[in-house]
């Protein structure tokens, strides 16, 4: 496999963008080596600018649940884009589309769209705040809700206070109001109430953790956020960027049965488009301009594109459809792990629907941040280089979860199983 035109662009890209990519995990600073520039995308298949093929795991970080370049997406907006790009002004798809989420998620009453996942989770906590008129907030180490100042926080011991931002460029009295607990960890965010309840104005969580590589969250772990959020008057926010529509006909909350007050989504609604949402209960969601107090406004939000895609794409996703994903994401990493355990590959896999994780580790389970990071990344690296050589993308980062498409069938899955075993045994 040659790289030779994807080490050109790099190169170019390094002069005119910084570190020559347009988001820090494309850069394969966690994997080394140069990044791959892909050119098109069909089906489960990517293809790189240098005709090299790949079955893909990534799917634009679960944007392509249905295959890349799906033609009932792509009809959508090639339909679309002869009548609108964007007006800046109400439509009737961005209507159709908050009906379609607000009847698959019966806790969801209302919703608001926005550009993308940052935007929705920024709005959520400005949103929990204006409506408790509280200042703290509660997030998990090793959960990632977008870029906003407030929540990249460094895993720290968990105190009020006791967070360092995680980006240069904020300082910390604006980290001062979040407190960092530990994923899956109950008892620490009780006492966390029990200390600052009168204070705390939302826990914000994703339910199944996928920017930690992959880690479900504990059914009692969950319910606990929202008994809890209920009984000290703070509002529970379901961070869905990547479950919404990826594990369930009503995401995470519907897989689990629970309904949190306020959730935000992105991604797969907008079918591969930039997009985000957050939506609640009516009471709640009040609260946001032009009827309440709390400002959010976006010039690009509820763009018809965008709109288009994503009731294409959501018309196509059924109960009946999550299923078969669910069935057949199960069965390759059954016999993903079965390989493992041939060749003698200590590693811990957890799977969700069309999401999967892996991790090499002599652990028994992988649980938590601390666990994920207790992982050898060295090994996954070497893989990561073994797999990409044998016409498989992976993510380029040992905290990042794998995405299993619609399009993804036996012939993908035995081309990847292949490539495994022979990496497994040539002992990498």
């Amino acid at each position: 496999m040659t790289t030779t035109h994807s080490e050109a662009l790099f190169e170019r890209a390094q002069k005119v963008i910084p570190g020559g990519v347009n988001s820090p995990v494309r850069s394969f600073r966690q994997v080394g080596g140069t990044p791959l520039f892909f050119k098109k995308g069909y089906g489960a298949y990517v293809v790189d600018v240098d005709d090299n093929v790949y079955v893909d795991y990534v799917n634009s970080w679960g944007t392509a649940i249905l295959g890349h370049c799906h033609p009932a997406v792509v009809k959508a907006i090639q339909d679309m884009a002869t009548q609108a790009i964007s007006f800046g002004a109400p439509t009737e798809w961005e209507v159709m589309l908050a009906e379609q989420v607000c009847t698959r998620h019966p806790g969801i009453e209302t919703l608001r769209c926005v550009n993308s996942g940052t935007e929705a989770t920024m709005t959520a906590i400005r949103l929990a705040r204006g409506v408790t008129s509280r200042d703290l907030i509660i997030k998990f180490q090793g959960g990632y809700h977008g870029h906003h100042d407030s929540l990249l926080l460094q895993a720290g011991s968990g105190a009020l206070g006791l967070g360092k931002p995680s980006s240069a460029g904020i300082p910390e009295k604006v980290v001062q109001d979040t407190i960092n607990l530990a994923f899956n960890d109950l008892v620490s965010l009780t006492e966390a109430f029990e200390q600052y309840g009168d204070r705390i104005a939302a826990v914000i969580v994703e339910p199944i953790a996928a920017n930690m590589n992959l880690v479900l969250g504990t059914p009692a772990f969950l319910s606990g956020i929202i008994h809890l959020c209920k009984q000290y008057g703070a509002l529970s926010i379901f961070d869905e960027v990547i479950t919404g529509f990826r594990v369930h006909y009503a995401g995470a909350q519907g897989l689990y049965g629970l309904q949190p007050d306020l959730t935000t989504f992105g991604k797969i609604i907008g079918g591969g488009l930039p997009v985000g949402a957050i939506g609640g209960k009516a009471s709640h969601m009040a609260h946001l301009s032009p009827l309440g107090p709390v400002y959010q406004a976006g010039t690009l939000s509820g763009n018809p594109l965008a709109m288009a895609a994503g009731l294409a794409q959501l018309s196509l996703l059924t109960p009946d459809a999550y299923e078969r994903l669910s069935k057949t994401t199960y069965a390759f990493v059954h016999e993903f792990e079965t390989l493992s355990k041939e060749y003698g590959i200590p590693m811990v896999f957890n799977q969700c629907t069309g999401l999967f994780g892996f991790y090499f580790t002599e652990q028994p389970q992988v649980t938590s941040f601390a666990e994920v990071m207790a992982c050898d990344h060295a090994r996954f690296r070497r893989f990561f280089h073994a797999l990409c050589n044998k016409g498989v993308y992976f993510a380029p980062s040992a905290c990042e979860a794998g995405f299993i498409s619609m399009a993804h069938g036996a012939h993908e899955f035995e081309l990847t199983l292949e490539a495994i075993r022979k990496i497994f045994q040539t002992g990498w």
